[in-house]
């Protein structure tokens, strides 16, 4: 209508939509190169203009508003214990499995395959994180079934089908399936070892399970992995969603938790009122067989956390290039630039080390060494990763001021999810022990993962004292120091060796010379803030 306006909408940057989240990454694309990729890069880059596209951002944001619903009853009061998602959800899920995000590792055979899958995690967490959950339980879950060959037979092509099949029916009569997992309970958390749910052999070579689940995601999922105790102690078993008659197995869904963050995703409280299911592996080693597949996801919890400040740095860098503020844009200010080129160092950092462990899963079926370096790094970047992402978060939300603080902006979104990621797979202090662990196990993880970080000797004087250096002694009240102190000097080894010099010089200078401070933006004098913020932008941050 015209002169309906009070006033004309000046200052305000545009939407950070339709560019391509691979392309524009330089960083990423280094590393996919670096550790063995590069031939994926075709498949990187459409993927990478599909999670950056308008479509992806709208339904990302449509999922996380409208979010899963439970239905316990049908409309003529039969049980049914259903989730309903949005449109949105079903849209995304289909994308993310076309992508492989879940089977890539597995189906493809040339080295680099779990290097690429890596890659290909990382945009997706920038498109919508909460499919991905799915996404990376489908992937580890295949780690338990090998332990039962007739029963991966069975599943395998329709768990690795790029499909999606959301229908409520058992697998048999599905052209995709999903896998979850429904391992915690209430009185364990962590400490799987005081499950209670009780395992009862059925006489026919399956069984029937009784008991509750405190955290189970994607309930709706096909099939499921989860740990009872049977006679032997402790197993691992694996239900269908469905009964091979179409009913739904013996679960009740109780409620779906309200979650911080996370939202577009599911994740309900259950009780198993003789689930049927079959065991997997050995009787009472069912803990032992779940933490394979949870060094899996632990790595997925490091990409993810990497991928989410990836994207808080990014719109970071394009909010302050197109704000204007006392005369100047934002990121022309210094201390501002000092900001973003401080958020932009850690992203960059985290990428490095979530790849290069990703490196090593790759390389760990062929080569000893990278075997025993995988079992260490895995937790060892998910904890320093994971830790330093809300952070990040919070810093780019107030890059953003206000408008970073409200639910129509992506930051409100990536605050409340940064923090899951340190929390799904083991919190920060079991995630430390469990570096303690892998150092204990293969004494010579340490040699080895010094010999990697020596590989940068001689390239920058602070990474040299770091060298020089005892390492914190590997005691559980020292587990965290010893754990960020490793971390620090292998993303300064990669830095060095793969990185600009701008990059490496600013981070050496400051996480390990010590000359900034506790917050970012405290870089010290000489960082060409410029040079890191133009490989950090989306577009040209000049």
């Amino acid at each position: 209508m015209s002169g309906y306006a009070t006033h004309e909408v000046t200052n305000q940057p545009d939407e950070l939509v339709d560019f391509n989240a691979y392309e524009t990454d330089a960083a990423l694309r280094a590393t996919i190169e670096v550790f063995g990729a590069g031939w994926a890069h075709e498949r990187l880059h459409a993927c990478g203009a599909r999670v950056g596209s308008a479509h992806v951002q709208d339904l990302a944001r449509t999922a996380n508003r409208c979010v899963p619903e439970l239905h316990t009853h049908d409309r003529f009061g039969h049980r049914i214990d259903m989730v309903e998602f949005s449109p949105a959800w079903h849209d995304l899920m289909r994308m993310i499995r076309l992508d492989g995000v879940h089977a890539l590792g597995w189906t493809e055979t040339r080295p680099g395959g779990h290097v690429a899958r890596a890659g290909l995690s990382y945009l997706w967490a920038q498109g919508e994180a909460g499919v991905g959950c799915p996404a990376v339980m489908t992937f580890a879950a295949l780690a338990a079934l090998r332990h039962q060959p007739e029963v991966l037979a069975k599943y395998q092509d329709k768990i690795l089908s790029p499909g999606y099949d959301p229908r409520p029916l058992p697998p048999d009569q599905k052209t995709a399936l999903g896998v979850a997992m429904a391992l915690t309970e209430k009185q364990g958390g962590s400490d799987l070892r005081q499950t209670q749910s009780i395992a009862t052999p059925a006489g026919d070579g399956t069984w029937r399970l009784s008991g509750h689940k405190w955290f189970f995601s994607v309930p709706t999922s096909d099939l499921f992995l989860t740990l009872a105790r049977a006679p032997g102690g402790v197993s691992c078993f694996l239900a269908q969603g469905w009964r091979d008659d179409a009913s739904r197995n013996f679960l009740l869904l109780q409620r779906l938790k309200d979650k911080c963050g996370n939202r577009s995703n599911a994740s309900a409280e259950v009780e198993f009122r003789g689930l049927e299911a079959v065991m997997l592996g050995e009787e009472g080693h069912g803990i032992r067989l779940v933490l394979e597949m949870a060094h899996l996801t632990r790595l997925e919890c490091a990409l993810g956390s990497a991928a989410l400040m990836r994207q808080a740095v990014a719109l970071a860098i394009h909010h302050a290039s197109q704000r204007r503020a006392f005369g100047r844009r934002l990121i022309e200010q210094p201390l501002m630039a000092n900001v973003l080129a401080d958020l932009a160092l850690e992203s960059e950092a985290a990428l490095w080390l979530a790849m290069r462990a990703a490196a090593a899963l790759d390389a760990a079926a062929r080569d000893d060494t990278a075997r025993v370096l995988n079992r260490l790094l895995a937790p060892l970047v998910k904890y320093f990763i994971c830790k330093r992402a809300p952070v990040v978060a919070a810093e780019a939300m107030e890059c953003h001021g206000g408008n970073g603080y409200i639910e129509e902006d992506v930051l409100a979104r990536l605050y409340r999810d940064a923090p899951v990621n340190g929390l799904w797979e083991g919190s920060g202090n079991i995630i430390c022990l469990d570096v303690l662990r892998a150092l204990a196990r293969a004494p010579e993880a340490a040699e080895l993962l010094r010999a990697e970080i020596s590989l940068a000797a001689g390239q920058h004087q602070a990474l040299d004292a770091w060298l020089r250096a005892p390492l914190p002694a590997p005691l559980e009240h020292n587990a965290r120091r010893l754990s960020e102190h490793l971390a620090l000097g292998l993303a300064a080894s990669l830095l060095l060796r793969h990185a600009p010099p701008e990059i490496s010089a600013a981070f050496c200078a400051s996480r390990l010379n010590g000359a900034a401070g506790m917050t970012f933006g405290t870089l010290p004098e000489g960082v060409n803030t410029r040079a890191l913020l133009r490989r950090a932008a989306v577009a040209a941050a000049d």
